[in-house]
């Protein structure tokens, strides 16, 4: 575990120094986010702030896991591809979200439906989900508390394809508060190298812990009032990247648990447009479970002040994280 440490620490060190720089290239470079209208009245004011900030971790911790896939010679290759893909998806995605006009580069306008986003990330996942049974031989489940572990056969393919898709809209829906997904996603993979180094799975650990460490220099910039968003290149790959590190542990049974926050948040989304639209074809009208969806919206519109938010959901994901480490190492 030191060693898986050390890597967090050293990547801390070498990533929160550029982070001013990126920031400044983004601001020159127009790649603002533009702000729905419908949120909260405050986060008008963060019109405009640099988006596609989760550029300052995914470098550094591809390159990372390039290196400690050449050191441990074992395969991080699935790690390396699902950071390089839904990093690609994501940054198409927030091209089509910025505050440029119409006169701007083809390529900063570039946007795609969320259907057509949704199916490459299913397509993608179902690739990653390929690789992981043919190529390193994974397709079991350990079940919680026990000692028995499950083969799944080739059920394994789209079970692993849900869960990658899932997790990654799940992070995606939480990035809506500064700091919210990058705590939470801090905390999911630290519980995550915890149950790693418990099963000798030592580079995987480390992994993590470089993930870890890339995000507290990431929250330097991204906490309360954030300099920059991380994006859809930072929250898609985040999300991807911690359900093919559950996968790799085959303690994926517990990502719900450990990924508590992201799950409640998806589920908020989910049960709000699915009673709005069962609403308006029953009674002509659609109604609302919650004020406003994601659910730290809702939270925002009772009155609740963004930090207070932020840290309550990270309280809760810390919680979450040691119930999952717990049943894991039981």
């Amino acid at each position: 575990m030191s060693y898986a440490l050390l890597w967090g620490i050293l990547t801390f060190l070498a990533v929160v120094p550029w982070g001013g720089l990126l920031i400044r290239f983004l601001s020159a470079h127009g790649m603002g986010k533009r702000i729905r209208v419908d949120v909260p009245g405050s986060h008008q004011a963060k019109m405009g702030t640099p988006t596609m900030g989760g550029l300052l971790f995914l470098i550094p911790v591809a390159l990372v896991a390039i290196v400690l896939h050449l050191l441990q010679r074992e395969s991080l290759l699935p790690l390396v591809g699902t950071i390089i893909v839904y990093g690609m998806l994501g940054a198409i995605d927030d091209l089509g979200g910025l505050t440029r006009d119409s006169n701007a580069p083809l390529a900063a306008q570039i946007g795609i439906l969320g259907r057509h986003m949704f199916l490459l990330q299913l397509g993608v996942a179902f690739g990653i989900a390929a690789l992981l049974y043919w190529g390193l031989d994974v397709h079991d489940v350990i079940i919680p508390t026990t000692a028995k572990v499950l083969d799944l056969g080739l059920w394994y393919l789209p079970i692993a394809a849900f869960i990658i898709v899932s997790m990654v809209n799940g992070v995606n829906l939480t990035d809506g508060l500064d700091g919210l997904a990058g705590g939470t996603s801090l905390i999911a993979f630290v519980s995550y190298s915890i149950i790693a180094h418990g099963q000798g799975q030592d580079y995987l650990a480390a992994f993590c812990f470089v993930i870890a460490g890339a995000l507290l220099a990431f929250l330097w910039y991204n906490v309360h009032p954030a300099a920059v968003f991380m994006g859809g290149i930072g929250s898609l790959t985040l999300g991807a990247t911690l359900a093919v590190v559950s996968l790799l542990t085959m303690q994926w049974l517990l990502l719900p648990v450990i990924g508590l926050v992201f799950v409640v948040v998806a589920l908020s989304v989910v049960l709000q447009v699915s009673y709005f639209k069962y609403t308006r074809r029953r009674y002509g009208e659609g109604r609302r479970i919650f004020k406003m969806a994601p659910l730290h919206h809702h939270f925002e519109k009772s009155g609740w002040a963004e930090v207070q938010i932020t840290q309550r959901f990270w309280i809760v994901g810390a919680v979450a994280g040691m119930v999952g480490i717990a049943l894991a190492l039981w």
